[in-house]
């Protein structure tokens, strides 16, 4: 009888769900995925650097609110989830996917060393037959140029002896309408046995597969879908600061725009971009561009003007306290609503309230500020002096002490009529008013 392909042994394991599944990076993305993979069947370990991590959530204590702590406790009760930061338990696993950060450097480069630790860790263990999947968001030709020669350091060959495989992630945090499970799976191989293991294996755990031909193409497909947003919200953006000085009311316009039901999508202003992908991920592109010699002048001018929002925020901010208050934006207490990055969640990765923070404070203003699903500032690579400091309760004290209140986060767990009745000088960059119908007489758009 002739012996499986390394191949056709993993789809057989996968079939009979007695594959293990290993999800290293318990983030965001990492954490959700592990979820789906348990809940799908398959015996699954969570690796994670972060001391502190694994033993929280094998207590059942999640710190994601895509994952909550009942369904986090049912999969480790019935010992489908486990979390460890012991990396040598890499060896017990058939699929192992890599969910962490791919940040930039502080000239705006790719930051791939957390995928390089990760894989130089994957290559120490591994083993014919295991499928090694990239989920981290990174330019088209990284998977074959920097993940597969480092495991193939280990003398095994990808195709003939592992697989190798790229599924760009896809999470939206606090977006209730979609989980792992239902949002389409974009997949990649590298060769036709990687491509059918990889399929195999997300169709187990996920409603929709969608293959694409090549590696390169996965990579690119995510990478189009931060650019597409990140170019638009760029485009909203500047027509902000255009209409504002034309007396147009740029909410009003996007309201009116979008009732038009064939070709236009709303995309909305705000203090500038946050999260790890619309602010990150375009410049991906425009590094690697560069090896080709073709210029990406679209995707960095708009990478430009998000960038600048933050300092248009201060700027609108220093005139309003000039024009209503009579008073000088170092001389102002100035309370910031909202340190997460988008709606209704504790995320602050790449906010834009730190920028907004750090420029207020280099002007001499007092700054503090509130956020109901953030309790104190986390450590930050970025931000680190801003470590520690706590969120303000939101009362009329507190508002009666400050001469501005600045709206960064537009949190539906936030008095907005509380505020509206005690606040000198509401800042709004985010239409929080507006869209509530809440009226505000000393209210100025940003």
């Amino acid at each position: 009888m002739t012996e499986p392909t390394p191949t056709e042994a993993l789809i057989a394991l996968i079939a009979e769900r007695s594959a293990c599944v290993g999800v290293v990076g318990l983030g965001y993305v990492g954490l959700p995925l592990a979820a789906a993979t348990a809940r799908a069947g398959f015996k699954t370990i969570g690796f994670d650097i972060d001391p502190e991590k694994p033993p929280r959530l094998n207590r059942g204590q999640s710190y994601i609110d895509a994952v909550t702590d009942a369904e986090l406790g049912k999969l480790i009760a019935e010992q489908r989830f486990t979390a460890t930061d012991d990396f040598s338990r890499l060896a017990d696993c058939d699929v192992i996917a890599i969910c962490v950060p791919t940040p930039l450097t502080r000239q705006r480069e790719p930051d791939l060393s957390y995928v390089e630790a990760t894989v130089r860790n994957i290559a120490l263990t591994l083993r014919a037959g295991q499928l090694i999947v990239l989920e981290s968001t990174t330019y088209p030709g990284a998977t074959r140029e920097v993940v597969k020669p480092l495991l193939e350091q280990s003398g095994l060959r990808s195709g003939a002896d592992f697989l190798l495989g790229f599924s760009p992630e896809r999470e939206d945090p606090g977006n209730a309408e979609f989980e792992t499970r239902s949002i389409p799976k974009v997949v990649a191989g590298d060769g036709p046995g990687a491509a059918r293991a990889i399929e195999a294996f997300y169709s187990a755990a996920v409603d929709r597969v969608v293959p694409v031909s090549s590696l390169d193409v996965a990579e690119a497909v995510k990478i189009t879908e931060n650019v597409f947003r990140a170019v638009n919200i760029a485009l909203v953006n500047e027509l902000k600061m255009v209409f504002d000085r034309m007396g147009v009311d740029i909410w009003e316009v996007i309201e009116a725009a979008k009732t038009k039901p064939f070709g236009y999508m709303p995309f909305y202003p705000g203090p500038g971009l946050g999260g790890h992908c619309i602010p990150i991920d375009p410049f991906y592109l425009t590094w690697k561009s560069r090896e080709f010699d073709i210029p990406t002048r679209f995707i960095e001018l708009a990478g430009e003007i998000n960038l600048t929002m933050p300092r248009y925020v201060v700027g609108r901010l220093e005139e309003a306290l000039d024009r209503q208050l009579g008073k000088s934006l170092g001389s102002a207490r100035v309370l910031i609503v909202g340190l997460a990055y988008k709606r209704n969640v504790a995320d602050v990765r790449e906010s834009p309230t730190f920028k907004l923070l750090e420029l207020l404070e280099a002007r001499g203003a007092e700054v503090n500020f509130h956020d109901p699903h953030v309790d104190v500032v986390p450590s930050t690579r970025e931000h680190a002096p801003l470590a520690g400091r706590r969120s303000l309760s939101i009362s009329a004290e507190t508002l009666a002490a400050h001469d501005a209140v600045l709206i960064s986060t537009d949190h539906d767990a936030v008095d907005y009529a509380l505020i509206a009745r005690h606040a000198r000088l509401i800042v709004d960059t985010r239409n929080a008013f507006g869209r509530r119908g809440v009226a505000v007489a000393n209210l100025v758009k940003a």
